[in-house]
């Protein structure tokens, strides 16, 4: 037991490339030894272990019974090792680095704090830089690899891959002055005839409103764009136009005057996703943080996996 427990590391080394090259001169060549050096280092190991590894002939070595168990041994003792410095390195390299991400500014603002928290608090030494961006930028910055990964509308550009993280409807916000107060369901035909406020063309909101019009045959009356979407609700609370935003944004901003009202005819629901390009490996921090947003997010917000949603 002491002999094998004292088997040196540079013989088993040795043994694995004759196994692989079937010859003591190719396995000299590969090592940069001498054929008669490597000869001699496969008889010590057989030695110490007190089996004979090789059957030789003059022209080639052929693993024993022995031998060959050997071999698969090492294959599974390399694939061990190589498995545990992996693992070593990622750790290390989970804890350093730096990371860039790109969302839109409602995820941003409504779901990120509390995980980024966590975050930055579990790995203070990774530098984390975050973007709010609209959609058309932020597939930009994702296609010039300037983030790892992004938070946005999610979409059908084959360049990347979505991971949804939420569904969520679209309701309409009212004021009385332009709808009963009473009523808690308006449809889309009815908002296209008042003034609809709406966001800022390279959105995915606008396209959403803007196509769910077109295939319905609308076309709305009067329109006022705005960058903000905080604007928009304030815009549609002082009576202006009505106002198309997701129920999570007004949750988080909830109108005072005007109305939330149930949106159908078509009723629609948007997702939103984690992107990242197809193809493109992640550090170590940035696929924990990605991994640990999709799990959160999808949490917090009941995601169920096949939800149906629209895609402008």
């Amino acid at each position: 037991m002491d002999t094998i427990n004292d088997v040196n590391l540079r013989l088993l080394q040795t043994f694995l490339v004759v196994a692989s090259e079937g010859s003591f001169r190719l396995a000299g060549e590969k090592l940069n030894r001498a054929h008669s050096a490597v000869s001699v280092q496969i008889r010590q190991l057989e030695e110490q272990l007190q089996v004979k590894l090789f059957e030789r002939t003059t022209r080639s070595v052929k693993l024993t019974e022995e031998g060959a168990k050997l071999q698969e041994s090492l294959r599974k003792a390399h694939f061990e090792i190589l498995h545990g410095l992996r693992e070593i390195r990622e750790a290390a390299d989970l804890k350093r680095g730096q990371l860039s991400l790109a969302s839109s500014s409602h995820v941003a603002s409504v779901h990120l704090p509390p995980i980024l928290t966590q975050f930055v608090s579990q790995f203070p030494e990774v530098a984390v830089t975050i973007r709010e961006l609209t959609s058309t930028d932020l597939y930009a910055a994702l296609r010039k690899q300037e983030v790892d990964f992004a938070i946005g509308p999610h979409g059908t550009d084959p360049t990347f891959e979505f991971s949804p993280i939420l569904v969520e409807p679209l309701h309409a916000v009212v004021h009385p002055r332009f709808v009963d107060p009473a009523r808690k369901v308006i449809t889309w035909r009815e908002i296209a005839r008042f003034p609809i406020l709406l966001p800022a063309p390279q959105t995915a909101m606008r396209r959403i409103v803007d196509q769910v019009l077109h295939d319905n045959g609308l076309v709305e009356t009067n329109r006022y764009q705005f960058i903000q979407a905080e604007t928009i609700i304030a815009m549609a609370e002082a009576g202006l136009g009505i106002a198309v935003q997701p129920s999570t944004r007004l949750a988080k901003h909830p109108p005072v005057i005007a109305r939330v009202m149930t949106l159908n005819e078509p009723h629609i629901r948007r997702a939103m996703s984690l992107i990242r390009l197809k193809k493109r490996d992640l550090s170590p921090a940035a696929r924990h943080l990605a991994d640990t947003i999709i799990r959160e997010v999808r949490r917090v917000t009941d995601y169920v996996e096949g939800e149906e949603f629209f895609t402008a």
